[in-house]
């Protein structure tokens, strides 16, 4: 894709909306909004890099109840013909189908390589990649499993079931992610990790990835870069990509 001149890229990640509470992610959302309107000005696309809610879980005719803002907002910049890409993360997997129905979005549930003025870009989440997070990536396998999905679609009523998810997502260390919100260092970085070993394959100009709750830019080898997004929750932090540079930026209505 050629990016339009005077057009950007944009990326955003780690919203987690319904944290600690609806009442309480309110104030935060509006925000979101308010860069959705910013940003679609001059957005070529929007790539939102999953947990845009705190815990999310689809039914064949039921969604969560709420975030009408945002999900207005999105559905308005779609209809205007920009495109947004979505890829799930860790509390929000159980996506299927209502983004693509209702608002015309995309939805991935891996990473996936984009090209952009000649500028290869490996985006995605960032959940269970690298070498560890292993707690988490067994968790996966349950929370993936069709059969585990069936059981708690079917078996629990969707107000209860919507309380335990919700219950589970501010609890639970490994799908919060609260642990890792802490900058390692690059060799102990286990998402630096998978970029340097993704680029032994091919190489990537850009990856970017969210989940990790901190505005990351780093060096790799051959003019590769890391970028992690950072979150709407402490740093208020997005990607831009110019069509030649790719910066994070701090939201500051």
């Amino acid at each position: 894709m050629q990016i339009p001149e005077g057009k950007k890229i944009y990326f955003a990640s780690d919203n987690h909306l319904g944290a600690p509470t609806k009442e309480a992610s309110l104030p935060r959302e509006k925000k979101f909004v308010a860069w959705l309107d910013h940003v679609k000005k001059d957005a070529a696309a929007i790539f939102l890099l999953g947990d845009l809610f705190d815990f999310w879980v689809e039914y064949k005719n039921v969604v969560p109840k709420g975030f009408t803002r945002t999900l207005g907002k999105l559905a308005e910049i779609s209809d205007s013909g920009i495109p947004i890409y979505y890829f799930v993360g860790n509390h929000d997997l159980w996506m299927d189908g209502y983004f693509e129905e209702e608002l015309n979005i995309p939805v991935y549930h891996k990473p996936k390589e984009f090209t952009f003025n000649n500028k290869t870009f490996f985006i995605g989440h960032g959940d269970g990649l690298g070498p560890k997070d292993k707690g988490y990536k067994r968790m996966k396998k349950v929370f993936t499993n069709p059969i585990c999905q069936w059981l708690f679609k079917r078996v629990l009523h969707p107000d209860f079931a919507m309380r335990i998810g919700q219950y589970m997502s501010v609890k639970n260390k490994l799908i919060s992610g609260d642990d890792d919100a802490k900058f390692l260092g690059n060799d102990e970085e286990w998402l630096v990790q998978y970029c340097k070993r993704k680029l032994e394959d091919k190489h990537r100009d850009f990856f970017v990835f969210g989940h990790r709750h901190l505005p990351l830019d780093i060096d790799l080898e051959n003019n590769a870069k890391y970028v992690n997004l950072g979150d709407w929750i402490q740093y208020y932090t997005y990607g831009v990509f110019d069509g030649e540079n790719m910066i994070l930026k701090t939201y500051n209505p």
